[in-house]
């Protein structure tokens, strides 16, 4: 199992540009964001109420992955965590805290959180690798478990751990959580991907019509509007799902964009490719 910009990645590799279709095109106005000199964007994932953006870069000269966290006023904190050789970081919460992932030297999988620099290591009891992805206001957190065969997804609350295991899906990625405790994600089985809302032991499927690999969201906030990307072997795009209604964010002169979350004041985050190889982040407020 690969987090989520790696899986969305292949899907990339498929595509060619053509317009969305399916969908209304969201009003959007974005604000664009480059990366410290040093580094290439490699993904932007979640967005803090505060404007906080998290993601990946690579650093150019040791080719190593590392977390980085962007200040809604620019600021950029690199971090990698301790005895990592990758690091993701996916989403930030309103106290600063921010979860995340990283790879050992024995390609073992850990999750963890982070604040104010304080590390501390997550992994799920008796799996062989722990992905963490969402963390809420309240500090429940979402994740994926991997053991032979399988990988299922979890909702840490309270110390408590309930299991997600999206029905008839080879991998479960709950990949953020609301201040209710409503989690969305995506289940990989094949090459689709299935688009998921889980709220109180119940799945519910989102899917964006039309889409041949399917749809992974990404992020929901406490008004339950939710985002995500369209995954297909001739488009790919991002989308905002509210009311039962799916809107493409488009920017102007764009490739595609991929978006990878939302906070509670409806500011979205993600990534603009102007080329298949030139990438710029974005925040953006869409209706």
């Amino acid at each position: 199992m690969l987090p989520r910009h790696t899986l969305l990645a292949v899907f990339i590799s498929l595509i060619s540009i053509s317009p969305a279709f399916g969908a209304s095109k969201a009003s959007c106005t974005f604000d664009t964001f480059d990366v410290p000199s040093g580094y290439t964007m490699s993904s932007v994932e979640g967005i803090a109420d505060d404007g906080t953006v998290v993601g990946q870069l690579i650093d150019n000269k040791s080719l190593v992955p590392v977390g980085f966290m962007r200040s809604s006023g620019g600021e950029f904190t690199i971090y990698t965590a301790p005895k990592s050789s990758t690091t993701w970081i996916y989403q930030q919460n309103a106290t600063g805290t921010s979860a995340g992932s990283y790879l050992d030297s024995k390609f073992k999988v850990h999750g963890f959180t982070l604040l104010n620099g304080g590390f501390s290591e997550l992994d799920y009891p008796g799996a062989a690798n722990t992905w963490t992805f969402g963390v809420n206001h309240v500090g429940a957190l979402t994740g994926s478990y991997g053991n032979a065969g399988s990988v299922n997804g979890f909702l840490l609350f309270n110390g408590q751990y309930t299991n997600l295991v999206y029905p008839k899906g080879a991998i479960t990625n709950p990949m953020a959580v609301n201040d209710n405790n409503v989690v969305v994600g995506s289940s990989m089985s094949g090459n689709f991907s299935s688009g998921f809302l889980w709220q109180n032991g119940k799945f519910t499927t989102i899917n964006f019509p039309n889409s041949k690999f399917g749809t992974a969201l990404t992020g929901i906030n406490n008004s339950g509007v939710i985002v995500g990307n369209r995954l297909s072997a001739d488009k790919a795009f991002a989308f905002v799902y509210e009311n039962n209604t799916f809107k493409s964010i488009v920017y102007p002169g764009a490739k595609f964009e991929l978006v990878g979350g939302i906070n509670n004041n409806g500011v979205i985050s993600g990534q603009i490719y102007m080329t298949g190889t030139h990438t710029i982040g974005f925040t953006a407020t869409c209706n």
